[in-house]
C-alpha cells in the first residue's frame, strides 16, 4: 500500500509533534513528581518516550516510514530510499512538528509556549555521546528493518530507552528534537548555544552508521556482482 505525499507529510509532522510533546511533557511531569530526585524524573521521561515511540512507529511507519528525525531521513537518503526533494520536505516538517510539539507540551502544563532553555549540555563528552547514540539508533533501524522489519518499533524504543541511561547526553539522537528542546526551559531542555554541537554529532553518527551497516550486511554474492559489474565497466571503457 502506497500513500500520497500529503498523507506522508502529515504523518511526519504529527508523529514529530507527538514525540516531542511526550519527551518534554513527561520531563515536566517527572520533575514535578520526583521531589528533587533526578533519577526518578529521568526514569519517567525514559518510559514515556519509549512507549510513545513504539506506538507512533507502529501506527505511522506504514504511511511515511516514521522517520520523525532528520538523522534517520539522512540515512534513508544515503541508502536511496527517499529522493532529495522528499528528504527536504520530511526534514522541514520534522522541525516544524517538533517545535509544535514543544509548544503543545508547554500549553498542557500552563507554561510559556516558547522559551529559551538554560540547561547546559556542552563539551566533547556530550558530543561524543550524541554521535554514539545516533549511531546506535540509525544502526538499529537499518539492520532490524532489513532482517526483521516487524521488530523495528520495539527495537527503536529499546535503543532510545537504553540511550537515556548509558550516554552522558541522555540520547537526544535527533536534530529536530534538539532544536525544539532548545526552546524549552524544562527538564528536557538544552541551551541554544549547545544545540549546534549536538546536531553536528548526530548527523555524523547517522552517516557513519549508514556506511558501517551497508558494509556489514553486504553479502559475498553482492560483492561478487559488484566486482563483475566494475570489471565489465573497465572492459567496455577500454574497448
Amino acid at each position: 500500500m502506497t500513500f500520497d505525499l500529503p498523507r506522508r507529510a502529515a504523518a511526519e509532522f504529527v508523529g514529530s509533534a507527538l514525540l516531542t510533546a511526550t519527551v518534554i511533557g513527561s520531563g515536566v511531569m517527572g520533575e514535578s513528581l520526583a521531589n528533587g530526585n533526578a533519577a526518578i524524573a529521568l526514569l519517567g521521561n525514559t518510559l514515556a518516550t519509549a512507549a510513545i515511540l513504539f506506538v507512533l512507529i507502529t501506527a505511522l511507519a506504514p504511511i511515511s516510514g516514521a522517520h520523525f528525525n532528520p538523522a534517520v531521513t539522512l540515512s534513508a537518503l544515503l541508502r536511496r530510499n527517499i529522493t532529495i526533494g522528499g528528504a527536504g520536505l520530511y526534514v522541514g516538517l520534522q522541525i516544524l512538528g517538533c517545535i509544535a510539539g514543544a509548544c503543545l507540551a508547554h500549553a498542557m502544563f500552563e507554561l510559556p509556549l516558547i522559551q529559551i532553555a538554560t540547561h547546559e549540555r556542552a563539551g566533547a563528552a556530550q558530543w561524543l555521546s550524541e554521535g554514539v547514540a545516533t549511531f546506535v539508533l540509525v544502526g538499529t533501524i537499518v539492520l532490524v528493518s532489513r532482517f526483521k522489519p516487524e521488530a523495528v518499533a520495539l527495537a527503536v524504543s529499546l535503543a532510545i530507552a537504553a540511550g537515556y541511561w548509558w550516554t552522558a547526553s541522555t540520547s537526544f539522537a535527533n536534530p529536530a528534537i534538539t532544536i525544539a528542546r532548545a526552546l524549552s526551559d524544562t527538564f528536557a531542555g538544552i541551551r541554544p548555544q549547545d544545540a549546534s554541537g549536538f546536531i553536528v554529532a548526530q548527523f555524523l553518527g547517522a552517516s557513519l552508521a549508514t556506511v558501517a551497516c551497508g558494509w556489514l550486511y553486504r553479502t559475498r554474492a553482492a560483492q561478487a556482482v559488484s566486482t563483475a559489474a566494475a570489471a565489465r565497466s573497465v572492459s567496455s571503457s577500454g574497448g
